[in-house]
Parts: structure tokens; sequence; C-alpha cells
């Protein structure tokens, strides 16, 4: 036999090999389909066509790929010239493993693509089929926790244009850049939730969970399971799988810890050994996991009484009282009450509006429920008006049991005879501070807030005008 003739039947038993391997890959695979330079498919077996929904293969002619095959990549084949020889290609009824392959004419030239679905031939790769399955209901099931976890509430939920309030939100948002600990300081309906899952969306932990955990609204005995989580069947009744704690679902984020102050003794020791060690144990086990949140606590008891009372420990304040924020209430920030109104009103999808009346009488109650009674209040007025214009009469009836606020009286402003501007400018403000200390308990941190300073602009000035915290 001559060269030509050897040649001429190399050609011919390679012709015939890539023939019977496309008859047997086409015959045993689940499906097959060839597209043109254009990604437009030329042709594709009625198994395939039927996976899809087609009547049969003849409707496929002539169409884009993606038209027919949602997510096909044959186009990005063509266009590169490489083949993908495994992947998973998603589809109405189950994931199939598919190979991909460039079609080149005698030039070298990409002409075309073919497409493989080799599912049904490949059981070995059913354990990672099964795992590539269970990986995204995983994946899902943590998108959606992880959405349920996200904060809701940035700086801009936190209305009001007082002192107090710009006071307030100036320390928060400063707080946001740090990694300290936060202590919300103020009565129950203030906002303190609302500034943590602010103060979390403004941070670097943004992207992670913001996990919140009320002290008082958990029994005792199981709040401690509750914080650290569980090691499989560590008591009676605990899930024979274990059970994450809000620490392990805080990784990486933000964890709120609610009225801290009802926290039991035993359990505000081991907290403080997370804030001091990073690290905790599950109920019930013995396995140390590092820990990486960010605390931002709040409570509306007066922690420093709780701690003479021997309730509170003092070591797990002084940790957790890094930076503190005192949260106004609402009778004294009055000055936000319209404001205020008008954005529980649309947050409520109410067309009511107050009319100047009915804001008077809002400023002249002293809210001891705050931003919550106040929601309340108008919610039911809303409901119970037959007129846009809510008029003071409404708003009283909605108040209910009216508690008046008890406004102090007005600063003496005496006089001296050949004093100086500046001394007597002098002389107020000294009065103006001691008398505030005096309110508050001797308090820097409140008696800053309700003048609407930074502590340690109050501070400076006490120094200057000889002012001591013993007050």
């Amino acid at each position: 036999m001559n060269t030509t003739e050897s040649l001429k039947d190399y050609q011919r038993v390679r012709m015939l090999a890539i023939r019977s391997l496309f008859e047997i890959i086409e015959q045993s695979s689940e499906g097959t389909v060839i597209v043109d330079r254009d990604a437009n498919i030329v042709w594709m077996n009625e198994r395939y066509a039927k996976r899809f929904g087609l009547a049969s293969a003849e409707v496929a002619i002539g169409r884009p790929c993606e038209s027919v095959i949602p997510g096909s990549l044959l186009r990005e084949v063509v266009r590169t010239g490489r083949p993908i020889l495994l992947d998973m290609q998603d589809t109405p009824k189950e994931p199939l493993v598919v190979m991909r392959l460039p079609i080149h004419d005698d030039a070298g030239a990409v002409i075309g693509a073919i497409g493989f679905a080799l599912f049904d031939e490949l059981r070995s790769l059913s354990p990672m089929l099964k795992r590539y399955l269970s990986l995204q209901e995983e994946l899902a099931s943590t998108r959606s926790l992880l959405r349920a976890r996200q904060a809701k509430y940035t700086f801009a939920h936190f209305i009001g244009t007082s002192a107090a309030s710009l006071e307030v939100k100036r320390r928060a948002r400063r707080s946001a850049s740090t990694e300290s600990p936060v202590l919300l300081l103020g009565e129950t309906g203030t906002g303190k939730e609302l500034l943590a899952q602010a103060i979390h969306g403004a941070s670097p932990r943004a992207h992670k969970a913001f996990v919140s955990i009320n002290s008082a609204a958990i029994p005792e005995a199981l709040l401690e399971a509750e914080f650290f989580g569980t090691a499989p069947g560590a008591f009676t009744g605990a899930d024979r799988k274990g059970r994450s704690g809000k620490l392990q679902i805080a990784q990486g984020g933000t964890l709120f810890l609610d009225e801290i102050g009802d926290m039991p003794l035993p359990l505000q020791s081991k907290l403080l050994r997370v804030l001091q060690e990073k690290e905790f144990e599950p109920v019930g086990s013995n396995e140390v996991i590092q820990s990486d949140v960010r605390v931002i606590a709040a409570t509306s008891t007066d922690l420093e009484a709780a701690i003479k009372r021997g309730e509170f420990r003092a070591d797990l304040y002084y940790r957790l009282n890094v930076l503190p924020i005192q949260v106004p209430p609402l009778r004294e920030r009055l000055d936000d009450l319209p404001a205020l109104s008008e954005a529980i009103l649309e947050e409520l999808r109410s067309q009511h509006e107050l009319d100047s009346q009915a804001l008077e009488l809002l400023g002249q109650h002293a809210w001891p429920g705050n931003i919550r009674e106040l929601r309340n209040v108008l919610e039911r007025a809303a409901l119970l008006s037959d007129d846009l214009i809510l008029n003071a009469a409404e708003i009283r009836a909605a108040i209910g049991s009216f508690v008046p606020v008890q406004r102090s009286a007005p600063l003496a402003i005496e006089t001296h005879a050949n004093e100086t501007f500046s001394a007597a400018r002098e002389r107020f403000d000294r009065q103006l501070i001691e008398s505030m200390l005096a309110h508050c308990g001797g308090k820097v941190v409140e008696a800053a807030a309700r003048l609407g300073l930074g502590r340690s602009t109050l501070y400076k000035k006490m120094v200057a005008l000889g002012i001591t915290e013993s007050l």
C-alpha cells in the first residue's frame, strides 16, 4: 500500500471514528444540540427538545440557543473556540452534566459548537449532583436568613432636628466607625433599637447579620442556651443536632443586647468573658468557639443603681460603657413632634394631617410611652376619624390619660451694676450648667445630652468655670 492510499485509509478511519463517537454519545446522552457560528440551533435531538417543552426538534431550528436552552453557554464556546468539558446546566426538570465542544472547518476556523447532556450515563456523578443540590439549598437558606437579619433602619429613620436629637445622631455616627461596644441608655420607646440598627448599617459590618436578643423577653432558664447555643443532646428536650445561639448567628456582624439590665448575674459573667477573651462555649459542650461580633447594648434601667443593689456587675458595666449614648425621651425633644408625626402617618400610609391646635396639644403631653405611644395615638386617631384633618379633640380622645408636661421654671436672669457682658455670660453659663447637673443627679453624660452639648465640650466648660462633678 503506497503513501497516498495509506493517508486516505487513515482519513476514512478517522471520519468513521468521529461519526461512531458522535452516534454513541448522541444515542446514550440525555440530549444533543448543534449550533452555527451565530449560536443559532441547526440540529437538536428529540429527547432534548422534549426536555425544554418543545413539540418537536424542528421547532428549535434557526432559533438562538438561549431562547430554547436558558443559560446555555454554547455562544461562549463559539466566541472563544474553547471547549467546556464538564459543567452543570439547569433545566426545568433537574440539573444536567453537560459537555460543550467547538466545531472547526478544515482551515481551523470555528463554525459552530455541539453540546451533549450526559446526565443519564454518568451515574458515578450522582453523589456530586446530590452535593450540588444540597449546596444550592443551603445557599438559598443562608441568603434568606441573612436577608431576615439585615438592619432595616438607618440614621435617616431617627427623625428630629432638635439639639438633643442631633447630638444623639452625631455620637451614634461616630460610634459606627469603631469596634468598641456601645451602650444606649434611655426610656422604653425612645428608639434605641432603631439607633442600634443604624449604627450597624453605617459600620464596616453592614453586610453581615444584625442579631437582636431581649434579655427581658426570654425565660432565665432558656436565656443561656439562646445566647450561646447548645451542643447535641445537651439537656432533656434539647435538639439532637445541637442549636446555634445568637452569638454564632451574629458572627462577623453585630449583636444587639436589648434590656441588658435584666440579664441574670451568672450570664453577665459569661458575657464579660466573650467581650474580653473573644470566645465562648455552647451549653453542654467543651468546644471553644472564637467570637467575632460587635456588641451594642441597650437598657431603660439605671445600671449604676443596679450595681449598688448588686443586680449588675460593675466590671461588665465598665466594659460596655465605652461609648454611652443617652437617648432622650420624647418630652425632652418636643420640637421634633411635627416631623415625627408626619413621618409616622406616612409610615402608616395614612392621608391624615394634623391641624395647628392638634400639634399644639401633642406638645402639651408628657409622652410617658415616648415615640411608641405617639405612634399608637396617631394610628388610633386616624382610624377613628372621618375627616382627613385631625383636630385637637380627636387627638385628646386618642391619648386617653393625659399627662401634662412639667415645664421647669425659666432661670432668673440677674443683672449687676457695672458687670460686663463677658462676666454676665460666664455667670449665666455656670448657673445653667450647675442647675442641669443637679437635675440629672450629677450625671455629666445625661446633662450634656439635655443641653445639646458633647460630653467633652461640657467637661471643658466645667473646668473653665470651676464646676466639679460632685454636684
